[in-house]
């Protein structure tokens, strides 16, 4: 994804610059007998492949909550509140900027961490790293991912069809039938699925929400043949090697005209950066420390406070969520790739922060510093 990003800010800024991003706007028709679809290769890639990674992400919040970090309150609860704190700050962060101005509705950008990304600059910081530490970024990320996709269903949708999105729910209601009865067959999932994110996408909400459905959907058996561990493995290298890196392409064509720099002092930017740079460790760490001050829960073992200085600094790495929430909260080309500006420069150094903190912590003694 990085080495995607930046082919794709070359490629717009070099002599084929307007051809490469009048490619990702030409109009791809794929209407099938009575579903009529037209729309550009961006949107296809921003509402249907997507969705393929918001099944992958649903999967993963399921496995969490059947038999990973989340099954356990008591150790959900810390990355929980943690997740909490590190929407709630960098959006208060946007908000004290941009209230009552034409960007307000990018409040939700500095809330969102890209997982994939966080976890990749994680292993590169060594095998030192406790084990305890990527279980709660992967936990606090994937609530993190949750709490996106319910904002993006509440705050980014418009022009809501109540007729669509009842055909939407109805079907799946039908998917949750088919979970109780214990049908196993992959094709009882899918085809009714693609109905309801057809729908969904006619309904106004945004159709993303129903890679997240699909997933709650799609039967997860602790004891025996798992369907949906199955389809989450399958989905890894596709969503990883494929959908990521054609979103980024799609998504990171970015024209840096002369004097591009003074972009991040408008309002909307300072917003953003100062939401992923500052507002996410802020958030995470001061909202653990209340958590853990007033005894609701503890440290992880073996994973002490610069450990979590660093995951919190990783958090601040917005990249794919940020992206796909600015592409629905402005119409706007210019702030559009003003955002995006501001979200490439506080991603870059959220990383570089993250992971030099990680490094520093991993060199000491994690029991010689574990918390009473």
């Amino acid at each position: 994804m990085i080495f995607c990003t930046i082919i794709s800010v070359a490629v717009a800024n070099s002599s084929v610059g307007d051809a490469y991003l009048h490619f990702w706007h030409t109009n791809l028709d794929l209407s099938f007998t009575t579903m009529k679809l037209n729309h550009s290769i961006e949107e296809w890639i921003n509402d249907g492949l997507m969705s393929v990674f918001f099944l992958l992400v649903g999967l993963e919040i399921e496995r969490e909550l059947y038999i990973g970090e989340l099954s356990d309150f008591r150790n959900a609860l810390l990355p929980i509140i943690a997740a909490i704190g590190g929407m709630a700050i960098p959006a208060l962060f946007h908000f004290l900027f941009n209230h009552n101005t034409s960007t307000q509705s990018g409040i939700g950008i500095p809330m969102a961490t890209d997982i994939a990304f966080a976890l990749g600059i994680l292993s590169l910081a060594g095998n030192k790293i406790p084990p305890s530490v990527k279980i709660f970024l992967t936990a606090l990320a994937i609530i993190d991912d949750l709490g996106a996709v319910i904002i993006i269903a509440v705050f980014y949708t418009k022009d809501l069809s109540v007729l669509n999105l009842s055909v939407a729910f109805v079907i799946f209601i039908l998917l949750l039938a088919f979970n109780r009865m214990k049908i196993k067959n992959l094709l009882f999932y899918i085809i009714p699925g693609i109905a309801m994110w057809y729908f969904m996408l006619k309904s106004g909400v945004h159709a993303t929400i129903t890679g997240i459905l699909l997933a709650f959907a799609i039967p997860f058996d602790k004891d025996g043949s798992n369907l949906s561990e199955k389809v989450q493995h399958f989905l890894h290298k596709p969503v990883a090697f494929l959908i990521l890196p054609l979103f980024a392409l799609a998504n990171t064509g970015i024209i840096l005209a002369k004097g591009w720099h003074l972009t991040l002092l408008s309002n909307n930017s300072i917003g953003i950066v100062a939401g992923l740079f500052f507002g996410k460790p802020m958030g995470i760490l001061l909202f653990s420390v209340a958590a853990i001050k007033m005894k609701l829960c503890r440290l992880p073992h073996e994973m002490h406070w610069e450990y979590l200085s660093g995951v919190g600094a990783l958090a601040g790495l917005g990249f794919t969520m940020s992206i796909f929430i600015t592409n629905l909260a402005f119409q706007d080309a210019d702030i559009i790739q003003n955002s995006k500006i501001a979200i490439l420069t506080a991603s870059m150094f959220a990383g570089i922060l993250g992971f030099l903190l990680l490094k520093k912590a991993s060199r000491k003694m994690p029991h010689n510093l574990q918390p009473d």
